[in-house]
């Protein structure tokens, strides 16, 4: 698990890998990630936007953005949590992702960007 705070929002990631998985007869290693995003602060915050690096060790770094993750925009209250499952499908062995959260600080209307650690993608052959 790979950790990471910033203006008391800490972000922690943890990864799996799924398996092999053959789409329109091509080989794909299908990974699940799952983020933990804690507000460690005094104030609530909504996570609005997403930003993503997708880096597979075979093909040219894949850039996403989107609004919220897994079709939401959650409010964070202070001192709670929000936790979600997503997934990513490389063409290699070996990859890893990093990127950023847009948030707003909904008491103070403030928006601003927490870094999401680089977290590593590997099979599980790799791994041993």
């Amino acid at each position: 698990m790979v950790q990471k705070a910033t203006k008391g929002i800490n972000i922690s990631v943890k990864t799996v890998y799924k398996g092999p998985v053959f789409e329109r007869q091509q080989l794909f290693y299908y990974f699940s990630y799952y983020i933990l995003v804690e507000n460690n602060s005094d104030d609530s915050i909504q996570l609005l936007e997403r930003f993503w690096s997708i880096h597979d060790s075979l093909k040219d770094t894949n850039f996403v953005q989107g609004i919220g993750v897994v079709g939401k925009t959650p409010i964070i209250k202070a001192k709670e949590s929000y936790s979600y499952t997503s997934n990513c499908f490389l063409s290699s062995t070996i990859g890893a992702m990093n990127g950023k959260y847009k948030m707003l600080n909904t008491d103070t209307g403030e928006q601003f960007f927490v870094p999401i650690p680089t977290f590593q993608l590997a099979t599980e052959s790799i791994l041993n």
